[in-house]
């Protein structure tokens, strides 16, 4: 129940953003004189996903980007969208996405990290509203002079919000870390991204579509990986959630020897350093799509059938010809 109670909450954060935006399309499209055209389209996407954050990295401290991106910590996405063809050169696109995003310090050769000895995973759910810019087009591949398949590439960026709840393998369980509080800050469930990329498709029969889309959102916390600041400068008094938060004490002797420094583990203690506050969390989306392209109607079918269909037929003369 409280996972759905989140999905409303992202959908009412976001809704009032969005709302004028899709006013605005929806009057602005029903006022414009189109000849009848391929204009909505819907679809479903799914690829690979990764994360950035405090968990990864190599022997250094921190890199920028994808630098801290540990390859064996991919996990997947799926979700599905719709489009609009605003402008000749600009879409318009809605779409909902489920993203899982793993981190393990023990993958991570840089000694502090190590020894933190920290690992998550984390469900997202996802509501993005972008904007498409073509920068290229080929509407008539292979010159049939057909026009119906075709090839765009763009670039994307937009608003976003997503549901949050870090997990971490405990004692064989996943606990939920945001009731925990670790560092002692009580951070949101739902909070607001920037996604941005690039991407690409090709059109067939007018109607189907197959692309490829790269989308990194830039999002305004640091805890979807539990980890920004420090640890709590007065240890927990319950044994359990000491153990949860200081991690070191999970180590075996033969995992602290074989680290090329080992007097490292130190640096892990109540009040000390467990993250990077200067720089928020990130995660990325590589997806391959499909989508099914739905044909518009234009003004002068409306101003005959109706906006939706049902309106009354004119009478058209008969007229004859002269000879």
């Amino acid at each position: 129940m409280a996972f759905i109670r989140y999905i409303f909450i992202i959908f009412g954060s976001i809704f009032k953003i969005m709302k004028k935006l899709v006013l605005f399309i929806f009057i602005v499209s029903s006022s414009l004189s189109l000849k009848s055209q391929w204009l909505w389209e819907y679809g479903v996407a799914a690829g690979a996903t990764n994360y950035l954050g405090d968990i990864g990295g190599k022997e250094k401290t921190r890199k920028d980007f994808v630098a801290d991106m540990k390859l064996a910590k991919t996990r997947w996405n799926a979700g599905a969208f719709v489009r609009y063809k605003w402008r000749p050169k600009l879409s318009l696109k809605l779409a909902f996405d489920y993203v899982r995003i793993e981190g393990d310090d023990k993958l991570s050769t840089n000694p502090g990290r190590y020894y933190r000895n920290f690992n998550f995973k984390n469900d997202l759910f996802d509501l993005g509203f972008t904007g498409e810019w073509f920068f290229y087009e080929n509407n008539d591949l292979g010159n049939t002079y057909r026009y119906k398949n075709g090839f765009r590439a763009y670039a994307f960026a937009g608003i976003g919000g997503f549901y949050t709840n870090p997990k971490s393998l405990y004692q064989g369980d996943w606990v939920k870390m945001r009731p925990v509080a670790s560092e002692g800050v009580a951070y949101k469930a739902v909070v607001l991204n920037i996604p941005m990329g690039l991407g690409f498709y090709f059109t067939f029969d007018k109607r189907n579509r197959l692309g490829f889309e790269m989308n990194y959102r830039k999002t305004f916390t640091d805890y979807i990986d539990d980890i920004s600041g420090n640890y709590p400068s007065i240890a927990p008094t319950d044994p359990y959630t000491r153990g949860l938060v200081l991690r070191t004490s999970e180590m075996t002797p033969q995992e602290i020897e074989n680290n090329s420094n080992p007097g490292a583990i130190y640096s892990h203690n109540w009040g000390l350093k467990r993250g990077d506050p200067t720089h928020k969390d990130a995660y990325m989306t590589m997806s391959l799509s499909y989508s099914r392209v739905i044909r518009g109607k234009s003004s002068f079918y409306r101003a005959r059938h109706g906006f939706f269909g049902k309106g009354k037929k004119r009478k058209m003369r008969k007229i004859r010809a002269k000879f």
